[in-house]
């Protein structure tokens, strides 16, 4: 597609989060690309979007759009069940695709997801925008400095005391996938960039409903996961933690990391460190995304071949993850990573 404009479409124009808007003002924001269709299964949700972008034709149905509406990408906005079976049938439609995160459900939904791309010869890729964000970034600095030597052992948790929303879809375990799905999506696809190590194995310890009877979704959520290097990690994602967390606790060889405030308290013996210090969080990455910096890869990808910043197998990954847990849950035994030796880290 060398110098070609890129004509793109967004399918879910949801109002929950506007994340269909943000996904059609972040293609039209950017160069190289023209947003040409909208499509949502909800008129109500299509109205919106002629109104937000009068320019765009709009549709109520995917067959029809992929039938009528000439485009090479598409960005798939849709409740977690649907994002395998709709990626794949606009990759063998000869789109490129995006999925908003995450990625999928089941390990074997990525595969067939990974699979069908590469057969299409398309491009697939997932949406992790929070590799942007303010404290991973910071804390990702902090490592790679070197300030506590190389990393062992991450304990990470996300989540409070209160009963999530019944009606919406995201408490819904078959459509959402489960309580690790929506926000412990970026906490591992964070994790798996702090730990440069192939996984191991995956155990997983699932507490469905204590509290919350009226959903699907389970309660409480954790996954430990072995790194070939040694290193280990415990991921928690609750609605039953009454006591507060920090998001962040990393042990390294030579000093400890852990969330405080707006930033992170650091406690190194790395010789001309100081033995305790705070550092605040930097936000320049997270502006420097609403750049579309995101969409500027996936042009220069797709015109020049340059390597995709968010590849599918590290989608895969992620979902490995919260798939393995989910079942090592039920076996009572650690569950091995399939896949996993082949990624390139």
């Amino acid at each position: 597609m060398s110098g070609e404009v890129i004509k793109g479409a967004v399918i879910g124009y949801g109002a929950a989060f506007n994340m269909g808007k943000h996904h059609a003002s972040a293609m039209k924001g950017t160069e190289g690309i023209k947003l040409v269709a909208i499509c949502d299964i909800d008129p109500k949700r299509t109205e919106a979007a002629k109104k937000d972008f009068p320019e765009v034709n709009t549709y109520n149905d995917l067959d029809e759009m992929l039938e009528r509406e000439n485009f090479d990408l598409i960005t798939v906005v849709l409740p977690h069940n649907l994002h395998a079976p709709v990626a794949i049938r606009c990759l063998k439609a000869g789109k490129h695709v995006i999925v908003e995160k995450p990625m999928c459900i089941t390990i074997a939904e990525a595969t067939e997801m990974i699979n069908t791309a590469r057969e299409q010869g398309k491009m697939l890729s997932v949406y992790h925008n929070r590799r942007w964000d303010a404290d991973f970034n910071t804390l990702r600095r902090i490592i790679k400095k070197g300030l506590i030597g190389d990393v062992f052992r991450v304990e990470m948790f996300g989540g409070g005391y209160g009963r999530p929303n019944p009606n919406w879809w995201r408490s819904v375990k078959s459509i959402s996938g489960g309580a690790f799905y929506d926000w412990g999506a970026h906490y591992l696809d964070w994790l798996l960039h702090i730990i440069p190590s192939h996984m191991v194995n995956v155990s997983g310890f699932y507490n469905p409903n204590l509290v919350w009877h009226d959903i699907s979704n389970e309660d409480h959520v954790e996954a430990v996961i072995r790194f070939a290097n040694g290193a280990t990690a415990n991921v928690i994602m609750s609605s039953i933690a009454k006591a507060p967390k920090p998001r962040w606790w990393v042990l390294g060889t030579k000093g400890a990391v852990v969330s405080h405030g707006g930033g992170f308290k650091v406690y190194s013996e790395v010789k001309g460190q100081p033995k305790e210090q705070e550092i605040p969080n930097d936000g320049g990455a997270w502006k420097d995304f609403y750049k579309h910096h995101f969409y500027e890869n996936i042009v220069a990808h797709l015109r020049e071949g340059e390597e995709l910043i968010v590849k599918p197998e590290e989608g895969r990954r992620v979902i490995a993850i919260m798939d393995l847990a989910e079942k090592s849950s039920k076996t009572h035994q650690a569950e091995t990573v399939p896949y996993e030796f082949e990624v390139k880290l």
